[in-house]
């Protein structure tokens, strides 16, 4: 109900599917209203609209697939379309021949070569008159620059380009497989109760995904790439998750201090072994911790384990002896802080953040709201709430865990005696 010829169009089909004897299956919807409705582009919607019907018609003539009539031109157009916006191998595959109970017979076949078969028999045909809009980027993909560049550069380029569409789509196939038996194989090197492996939707804990930084590490760069983008897809909704935006979270991988990015859709941290991406709604708003429902308070004994559900992760606690560890190295690592042990009073707790918690970060001079830092290092809204903070028997912050420790309760003597608290995924490693 978008175009007016949609009616001619409709009776032509009619008329088709008479003259050879097949039944028919007519369906009309408003997508203009749907796309208002569901707040999402015309295209979008109408493609939703079609292939529900497809699924309908499907049920109704008790068929096993629907046949659509994508041809090798149609191939080219969405590879080069897509090329141009930017898209890695999933994009650049293109139409799929089969994708689910949908089929396309005609991906071998040229729009020339249909329209000659049709001629010879004396088939008609009737054509999409929004074809010839040249402000949609398709069409001017099909009428300007396609005929330019088989014109200016290569006569065989839908051929060519159809070509890289499968390529691109075995590579993506070869990854889709890889990825899997690579999840399979490092399993145990994860962590089992979050299942944070290299099957992001096993990990979805509501609107979270956890990711085995480690574990990633170890991966190939472009299967690297590929799980995190599969990740930020999953959390985006129908935003665009570029190549820039993967690339960013890539380099919060191997950022030395936690750090927070805002991406489409969703926030992504680094807090400490893990890779943490937060699904970002239109209710998340800035707020206050209601005690009861967001509060979260452990005892921690040394030695002593504590698993905190909230933020995904245990945190472990230790008492060592003076000059058994590698102070430097131990600093290098977000996962990790040393404490003085003379400052263990006994009676040591892990919790969130409340209302007006101040802390000393090293180097600074005086206290510093835990709000302003988490503004700072950029911690996106929706994760403060379940970082989880170490705190003595006076409710100071001894560690920001993953972050920074108090600089009173730092560490500078190699000669002391230390507490080792270390913040592990559940289940998992550091």
């Amino acid at each position: 109900m978008l175009r007016d010829a949609a009616g001619r169009d409709e009776r032509f089909s009619a008329r088709l599917a008479d003259s050879l004897g097949w039944p028919i299956v007519v369906e009309r919807e408003d997508v203009a209203v749907r796309a208002r409705r569901e707040r999402r582009s015309l295209e979008d919607a109408a493609r939703t609209a079609r292939y529900e019907g497809f699924d309908r018609a499907r049920a109704a003539l008790g068929a096993d697939v629907v046949a659509l009539g994508h041809t090798r031109d149609d191939q080219a157009e969405t590879f080069l379309l897509r090329l141009i916006r930017g898209a890695g191998p999933t994009g650049l595959a293109g139409i799929h021949p089969r994708h689910g109970s949908i089929v396309r017979p005609l991906l071998c076949c040229r729009r020339g070569e249909l329209r000659h078969f049709l001629a010879l028999r004396k088939i008609a045909y009737v054509e999409d008159e929004t074809n010839a809009d040249v402000s949609i980027p398709r069409n001017r993909v099909r009428a300007e620059l396609l005929p330019m560049l088989e014109r200016r550069f290569n006569p065989a380029v839908v051929d060519v380009l159809s070509d890289e569409a499968e390529l691109a789509r075995e590579m993506w196939l070869w990854m889709e497989e890889s990825l899997a038996s690579l999840g399979e194989r490092l399993k145990s090197e994860v962590s089992s109760a979050s299942e944070a492996d290299f099957r992001p939707e096993l990990s979805d804990q509501g609107r979270v995904l956890a990711l085995d930084v480690a574990g990633l590490l170890s991966t190939p760069p472009a299967l690297r790439r590929f799980v995190v983008w599969r990740a930020m897809r999953e959390l985006a909704g129908r935003r665009p998750v570029s190549f820039v935006h993967v690339e960013a979270v890539l380099d919060l991988l191997a950022a030395d201090t936690p750090r927070a990015l805002d991406m489409p859709g969703q926030s992504v941290q680094r807090l400490g072994p893990q890779l943490v991406l937060t699904r970002r709604l239109a209710a998340d708003r800035p707020r206050r911790l209601d005690p009861g429902a967001n509060f979260f308070e452990y005892p921690l004994s040394i030695p002593g384990e504590v698993p905190v559900p909230e933020a995904l992760c245990v945190l472990t606690a230790v008492s060592l002896p003076p000059g058994t560890l590698n102070l430097e190295a131990l600093r290098a690592s977000s996962a990790t802080a040393t404490i003085r042990q003379d400052l263990y009073s006994g009676r040591w707790r892990v919790r969130n953040r409340r209302p007006g918690d101040r802390f000393r970060p090293f180097g600074m001079s005086g206290q510093k709201k835990l709000q302003d830092f988490f503004v700072d290092r950029k911690v996106p809204r929706p994760c403060r709430d379940t970082v989880p903070l170490v705190v003595d028997e006076r409710d100071r912050i001894v560690w920001v865990a993953g972050f920074e420790i108090d600089d009173a309760f730092r560490v500078n003597d190699p000669a002391q005696a230390v507490i080792m608290l270390q913040l592990k995924l559940l289940g998992g490693s550091a």
